[in-house]
């Protein structure tokens, strides 16, 4: 379904109002969505009680996370959730050296680490799963070349065509190694010394999967997880309705988070990714932090955004940053192609005129709030 739309960001102001803080609506302005939480009203003070919600939030990830909790009760600390996160970080995180995954990208031809938390192993077998079903549009082998081209340390660096041929030789998650997992243990053999991992395009999603895993077995059943705009909704909002999430209208480097549409949700994750806000310019030319694995170059279509809702925020996370690969029809004859995967797609294109062309799968529709 294609629908052409012209929209400015006063008009996305007057349709949804004003942001407040906290106070009367949950408007927490995020990465990519907007969540509204619930409006409360005049009620009695039986009422006001159970629609309070509990707010946790802190820094993770280079990025901040926010936990809110729509039920009548919390059955958790906030010193379990860093802790819980300290974990996760420890094991995936590329900027830790300590890290899990950094020892097995520095090691030589043979690595092996433990890892009792088992969260690099998951992550491993999810990220394989989705770069086979999407032929290697997703690939968290990238690492060297996110580095090469300046998106890794914030530089300008456009790579020579030598230079891209050159990294190119061991970028694959198909080849150059060979890893296998035994207990705790993790056993990765390179052929290519050179060959790196990085997860960050379905590890903070899969974060969100761990703390939403984290607050069921606490016997949380009504939440909103958040980490750098991946979120995962589960029941009700504190109003017990369904939660209502903003998808962002796209606009280069902005600080504003302007409301391209609204989307109603539960038990569902929603991740967005889009090429609108990490970018830089060389010479006249612009690029995205969105690199073809296969080309080795910044991908260079009109795509500016993917909103996946998806069974797991690891998925979402995941799908979202191949169909920026990917591009609009690719993208949705995937989507038709897959109906096991239980995913549904929007994506936000732009023309020179400013206009923007809305596409969705079929099975999105459902969620667009009336």
């Amino acid at each position: 379904m294609v629908l052409r739309i012209r929209k400015t960001a006063n008009q996305a102001s007057v349709m949804f109002g004003t942001v407040k803080h906290k106070v009367r609506i949950w408007s927490v302005i995020i990465s990519g969505a907007i969540v509204f939480a619930g409006c409360s009203s005049t009620s009695s003070e039986q009422d006001q009680q159970v629609k309070t919600a509990h707010v946790f939030h802190g820094e993770t990830q280079g990025t901040t996370y926010e936990i809110i909790i729509a039920d009548a009760e919390v059955h958790f600390s906030g010193s379990e959730i860093d802790s819980l996160l300290a974990a996760f970080d420890a094991s995936l995180s590329t900027y830790i050296p300590s890290s899990k995954i950094s020892q097995l990208n520095t090691g030589e031809a043979y690595t092996q680490v433990v890892d009792p938390s088992g969260f690099f192993k998951t992550c491993y077998q999810n990220s394989k799963k989705v770069f086979d079903l999407t032929d290697g549009a997703f690939d968290p082998s990238v690492f060297p070349l996110v580095k090469g081209w300046g998106f890794m340390d914030n530089l300008e660096s456009p790579l020579s065509q030598n230079e891209v041929d050159s990294i190119l030789a061991f970028i694959g998650l198909d080849g150059h190694h060979t890893i296998s997992f035994e207990g705790d243990s993790i056993l990765l053999t390179k052929s290519e010394t050179a060959f790196q991992l990085d997860f960050n395009a379905i590890a903070q999603g899969y974060s969100v999967d761990v703390l939403a895993d984290f607050l069921r077995s606490r016997g949380q059943e009504n939440f909103y997880v958040e980490i750098g705009g991946e979120l995962f909704l589960e029941g009700k909002n504190r109003d017990g309705v369904d939660w209502r999430i903003g998808i962002d209208t796209p606009i280069d480097h902005s600080a504003n988070h302007d409301v391209e549409n609204i989307i109603s949700i539960s038990n569902a994750a929603v991740a967005t990714s889009g090429s609108y806000r990490k970018f830089y310019e060389k010479d006249g030319k612009r690029y995205a932090h969105f690199l073809n694995p296969k080309t080795g170059y910044p991908v260079q279509h009109s795509l500016l955004s993917a909103t996946v809702i998806a069974p797991t925020c690891a998925d979402a996370d995941a799908y979202a940053t191949a169909f920026m690969v990917m591009g609009t029809q690719k993208t949705i004859e995937f989507v038709e192609a897959h109906p096991e995967l239980k995913i549904a797609v929007y994506l936000l294109e732009a023309d020179d005129t400013g206009e923007y062309t809305r596409t969705m799968s079929g099975g999105f529709e459902s969620y667009l709030a009336e």
